[in-house]
């Protein structure tokens, strides 16, 4: 059961409550009043947090992640966008998250057994597709709140905005996004901050590579 609440909250730590990528449904109305009501100082801050998402190419940053019931996990993140990312879990966590470019990967080492998730289908997404748009056909910004040094802009799915929201937090000397921060549809929170961030840098391609450890293992067995 443990390790059922560990793949939950490490997929609600990417916003998995969250679906990217979907067609617009039947709250396209609601979203254009949401939009309408954005103040012009709303929509400039929500245009610098694209431009800073899609002026980042490579990412490398230590994180820390705090679950819904307290409990705490750190790692080293890293992104090459487009489509790639992977959270590397500082042991004895046995989890291990990897976006291919095509999947979210969420690897519990206890559990055996990875899960394979469209990438396009989860908020992952919303960091490391090609053009990062926060406020648009799939998403729709429900609040930009300012705190001296930082910014916050809330989204959520825009055909199903029950589903949970995703808040991305920035700091504002240097622009810089330093956290990501989850509520499901129950209600529970999950937060990622990331700290000793650099930019630009030349990332290994395998390190968003992922080897099923099961995959000779089913052969052997096939054979």
């Amino acid at each position: 059961m443990l390790s059922l609440t560990r793949r939950r909250l490490m997929l609600a730590a990417f916003g998995a409550a969250l679906a990217a990528a979907l067609p617009a449904g039947p709250n396209t109305a609601w979203a254009a009043a949401r939009r309408a009501a954005l103040s012009v100082q709303d929509r400039a801050d929500i245009a610098r947090a694209e431009d800073y998402l899609n002026s980042v190419t490579t990412l490398k940053a230590r994180f820390l992640q705090i679950a819904g019931n307290g409990s705490q996990a750190e790692g080293t993140a890293y992104l090459s966008r487009p489509g790639r990312m992977r959270l590397q879990y500082d042991p004895p966590s046995p989890m291990l998250v990897v976006a291919d470019g095509t999947f979210l990967i969420v690897h519990d080492k206890e559990l055996g057994e990875p899960s394979y998730i469209p990438l396009g289908s989860t908020p992952a997404g919303v960091l490391v597709r090609e053009n990062a748009k926060l406020d648009g056909k799939d998403l729709t910004v429900t609040r930009v709140a300012r705190m001296p040094g930082v910014l916050h802009i809330s989204l959520v799915e825009t055909d199903d905005p029950g589903q949970g929201d995703l808040t991305l937090v920035f700091s504002e000397n240097p622009f810089a996004l330093r956290q990501w921060r989850v509520v499901d549809a129950q209600g529970i929170v999950t937060t990622v901050s990331l700290y000793e961030a650099q930019t630009g840098l030349k990332l290994d391609p395998k390190l968003f590579e992922f080897k099923d450890p099961n995959f000779g293992k089913l052969r052997l067995r096939d054979n």
